[in-house]
């Protein structure tokens, strides 16, 4: 199970939302090898006086927090992160300081869905991978 919150301004983030969603879900279907019809993304948006960012990004900062089950090799989010730096460079156009990822884990039985707790559940994909 993962989930991906989005942060950004408003005005920049709203047009780019779409893309940026497809491109970050094809980068966790490779990476993650989660099944394409699981997307579970939430975008913030904010006004641009509500978000300081680093002197170094601009009005186009985007944060991504993912959210995920424990379980993953630091290989399997090196190559996650690697992809999302890439692929959102080249297909969204937002530039290398303009983007901070970070990846929260949590064990399994903090997870609850389909009214089962997450280390009760089966899934269809791996998460010891």
């Amino acid at each position: 199970m993962s989930q991906v919150k989005i942060y950004g301004v408003r005005e920049h983030l709203l047009p780019i939302r779409n893309q940026l969603s497809d491109v970050i879900h094809t980068c966790v279907v490779e990476a993650l090898q989660f099944p394409a019809d699981k997307r579970a993304h939430r975008f913030f948006y904010l006004e641009n006086d509500d978000f300081f960012r680093p002197g170094t990004a601009s009005d186009h900062y985007v944060i991504l927090e993912f959210i995920m089950i424990e379980g993953r090799t630091i290989e399997t989010k090196k190559k996650l992160i690697h992809l999302l730096y890439e692929r959102i460079g080249d297909q969204v156009g937002l530039a290398v300081t303009d983007l901070e990822i970070c990846i929260l884990e949590s064990p399994a039985h903090n997870w609850g869905f389909r009214g089962m707790t997450g280390d009760e559940i089966k899934l269809s994909y791996k998460v010891n991978m």
